[in-house]
């Protein structure tokens, strides 16, 4: 049996940032290949197929280890939250919200994910948070803002009807559902360290899809009952049991065993590698320019990773 992540040894809490880094990098790369698969399948079909493949390659992480007492109503009431807001309301609050605002603007209100992650880690979790990682919170605000800011300004693109009326009239509608998502993104940090305190991320990541895909079901139904799945190419298929395993596997095992072991307020400092991953990913895969704005912002971004990670004359222990 694996020994658990503990903040008592370094060489671990190093292991545990990089599993919250990677887990930050693939969500930011899976967003960024996701495109083609929102305009082959729609924003409910690829949610419904994506806890569905999901779902049945962890199907055996359902199950209750011997060692790990059952739930409580209250840990059950919180698994719930945890995908209903980081999973369901996330995804449709940032999809429809993108869709009615800028690509710059969603961006600079992302910025302010971190920030939110350490407000919500002290007035719930009641953990300390330090100069340095007010900091690094900072810097990761101001490196995800850059980021936006140096992005070139595209009209939405829409299937037309109600959405592309959306996308021109309702900006303000638009940013708030961002800014919704950013809460979400935010209580999915925190309420994942305190079910770290309760279960194992193998089985928190298997409910969490679980929820995800009951959740998702009514809508999923029903953008298949006419759906021609016989158009969806080959290529689609391949990438859409990557973005599955991904999304409801990877990314959620990663981040749940790292944030294990890590404040909530520090882990939520490598939210910052989300665009910088969707960036690069842009400019490597999809021929899409880096310039200097670019660069600034990676450099500031990293400063904040670094303020957040390195060691300190003294440790605070994580929050119960």
């Amino acid at each position: 049996m694996t020994q658990p992540i503990t903040q008592n040894s370094p060489t671990n809490r190093w292991l545990a940032y990089c599993f919250l880094a990677l887990s930050m990098s693939l969500v930011g790369s899976y967003v960024a290949l996701s495109k083609p698969l929102v305009a082959a399948l729609g924003v409910f079909l690829l949610a419904w197929l994506r806890f569905g493949i999901g779902g049945l390659a962890i199907a055996h992480w359902l199950k209750r280890p011997a060692n790990e007492p059952a739930m409580t109503p209250s840990t059950k009431r919180l698994m719930f939250l945890e995908s209903f807001l980081g999973n369901f309301l996330f995804s449709i609050a940032m999809l429809f919200g993108v869709s009615m605002t800028s690509a710059v603007s969603a961006g600079v209100i992302m910025a302010s994910i971190p920030a939110a992650v350490a407000l919500m880690s002290w007035a719930f979790l009641k953990e300390h948070i330090g100069l340095r990682t007010w900091g690094a919170v900072a810097c990761s605000a101001l490196g995800i803002g850059l980021i936006a800011l140096s992005k070139s300004e595209l009209p939405t693109q829409s299937s037309g009807g109600l959405e592309a009326h959306s996308a021109l009239s309702n900006p303000l509608l638009g940013n708030l559902l961002i800014f919704v998502a950013v809460l979400c993104e935010a209580a999915y940090a925190v309420i994942g360290k305190k079910l770290t305190g309760a279960l194992s991320p193998k089985r928190i990541t298997a409910l969490i899809n679980l929820w995800g895909f009951v959740l998702m079901t009514p809508m999923g139904l029903y953008a298949a009952w006419k759906f021609d799945f016989s158009a969806v190419t080959l290529g689609s298929w391949a990438l859409l049991l990557f973005y599955a395993l991904a999304a409801s596997v990877w990314t959620v095992w990663l981040w749940m065993t790292g944030l294990k072991s890590i404040p909530a307020a520090r882990a939520g400092v490598f939210t910052v590698m989300l665009p910088v991953s969707a960036a690069l990913v842009g400019v490597l895969a999809l021929g899409e320019s880096l310039g200097g704005l670019q660069l600034l912002a990676f450099a500031i971004a990293l400063a904040g990773v670094l303020l957040a990670t390195l060691p300190s004359g003294k440790t605070t222990p994580p929050a119960p």
